[in-house]
């Protein structure tokens, strides 16, 4: 398995001025593009794991070969999450539309205002680097939570619906210090019709 950057599904200047056209390009071209090359090095020393998917690999770190552990599961991680986080913006994002997915929203938060109160508390309350994810369980049920690094729900067995970056490098440039202010910005691109997509996907 030799993986490749993805491509972009709009400009590196369509979610100003949420995020910068800049921090667009670098987070893009260079940090995820960073995780798949270390990613595709680990994986050409561990042939046995050549018909893994990129699921798979971050599912279970324990039957990951020893001797590429570590390199597989942070950088599959990271190449996994960014790929999600590209789908999950567009320019001028908007809100949830009405169907399925707000109704499960409704039920769990009890309103689309709560998901965004409460997911913008994960993700700001992260400690130092990682991820703020909305997930659906074995049940379809909706629920957040954060992880560290480049971990995923998949570990848990939960299905990414929706993904906040809070590493630093997703919003320096712009926002220095100021994560809770990258995060209010970052709601005004959610493509709520993707994450919607997913939801609905058995």
């Amino acid at each position: 398995m030799n993986y490749t950057l993805p491509k972009l599904p709009y400009a590196f200047d369509a979610l100003e001025p949420h995020i910068d056209a800049r921090t667009v390009e670098i987070h893009y071209t260079i940090h995820h593009q960073a995780y798949i090359d270390k990613l595709n090095d680990a994986l050409s020393k561990a042939p046995e794991l050549a018909d893994t998917s990129l699921e798979q690999l971050i599912s279970d770190k324990e039957a990951l070969p020893e001797a590429v552990r570590d390199a597989v599961w942070n950088n599959a991680g990271g190449h996994f999450a960014h790929s999600l986080y590209w789908q999950c913006m567009k320019t001028d994002g908007g809100m949830v539309s009405e169907g399925a997915f707000l109704d499960a929203i409704n039920d769990e938060f009890g309103s689309a205002l709560s998901l965004k109160e409460k997911m913008t508390e994960v993700a700001a309350g992260q400690f130092g680097s990682g991820w703020a994810w909305l997930f659906k369980d074995k049940e379809g049920n909706l629920g957040i939570l954060s992880t560290p690094n480049h971990d995923t729900p998949l570990a848990e067995g939960k299905t990414p619906l929706l993904v906040i970056d809070v590493w630093e490098h997703a919003y320096y440039l712009k926002y220095q210090n100021r994560r809770p202010e990258h995060i209010d910005a970052w709601w005004n691109v959610v493509n709520w019709e993707y994450v919607a997509g997913l939801f609905l996907i058995k």
